[in-house]
């Protein structure tokens, strides 16, 4: 007991590192750590939906909800057919007291097999 392992600071990791500790932050409800990791990940490749989509997750948990909506909104731009990122696109619009905004995001979603 006492010995403990010296991890390397989230500044020095690698992408997969800091995937790993992103979704680890994510999923102990650390959302603004979750997106802080997440957001260099993001820049350097816009065209990873998974890496966006937690990002837009950590966001809408965090209560940034302008953030969600900007990095969801890109998302059902170039991936129209994420029906995902329709339905949290919906709730985030929702939460901000816009819900005929997201309705029909929250539709799209439903027909995509998505029960909200």
């Amino acid at each position: 007991m006492g010995d403990f392992v010296d991890l390397p600071d989230d500044a020095t990791v690698d992408d997969h590192a800091r995937y790993d500790r992103a979704t680890f932050a994510f999923e102990t409800k650390d959302y603004v750590r979750a997106a802080g990791l997440l957001e260099p990940l993001a820049q350097a490749d816009p065209g990873n939906a998974q890496v966006r989509l937690l990002l837009a997750r950590s966001y809408y948990h965090s209560a940034r909800l302008g953030r969600a909506e900007t990095e969801l909104r890109a998302m059902v731009e170039r991936w129209p057919s994420d029906a995902y990122a329709h339905l949290v696109l919906a709730r985030t619009l929702q939460r901000a007291g816009r819900a005929e905004e997201g309705a029909p995001h929250l539709k799209i979603a439903e027909a995509m097999g998505l029960e909200a």
